[in-house]
């Protein structure tokens, strides 16, 4: 909800600046990268705990890929959190089924095909911080007092625009 020229005053820098950071001109040094971050996470309401989809729906890596693509039919998404013993060890999409569907049948195990783990993030991190992680991932967990608790994709923040 800032500007660039809000936001270049704010941190100390010049809007020029703030422009060439977000065109990917210059890399900025991660002391003005934090300042940014700590002001666009100033609005309270725009933590990732007011977004966050709590009803974390995972799987297992020995699950079987006919199990996942149920799973993911029942509850109409498109991507899951692979875990084990809380912790996330990779993940799964259906364009990752997809991708292998030469390669594996319905009884193949889960961990076969998975993907990288998403990223993991603190529920009070601002939204800002997941959104500009969902530019390169299908997902975000969110993290609260040590338990990944809950999961943020780009439908998630559909939810800044309403009011």
């Amino acid at each position: 909800g800032l500007t660039q020229e809000e936001l270049a005053k704010a941190v100390g820098i010049t809007q020029a600046h703030v422009a060439k950071i977000e065109n990917e001109k210059v890399n900025p040094r991660l002391f003005t990268v934090n300042k940014i971050l700590s002001i666009l996470q100033a609005n309270k309401n725009n933590l990732c705990k007011y977004f966050v989809t709590k009803n974390l729906i995972s799987v297992k890596p020995e699950d079987s890929v006919n199990y996942v693509v149920l799973l993911m039919k029942e509850n109409e998404i498109s991507q899951l959190p692979v875990m084990e013993k809380g912790r996330c060890v990779g993940s799964i999409s259906e364009k990752t089924i997809i991708k292998n569907l030469g390669n594996i049948s319905g009884s193949t195990e889960i961990q076969e095909i998975m993907d990288e783990p998403f990223p993991i993030i603190s529920c009070k991190d601002g939204v800002e911080v997941a959104r500009t992680l969902l530019d390169y991932h299908l997902a975000v967990l969110i993290l609260d007092k040590g338990k990944i608790v809950g999961i943020i994709t780009k439908s998630d923040l559909l939810n800044l625009l309403k009011g």
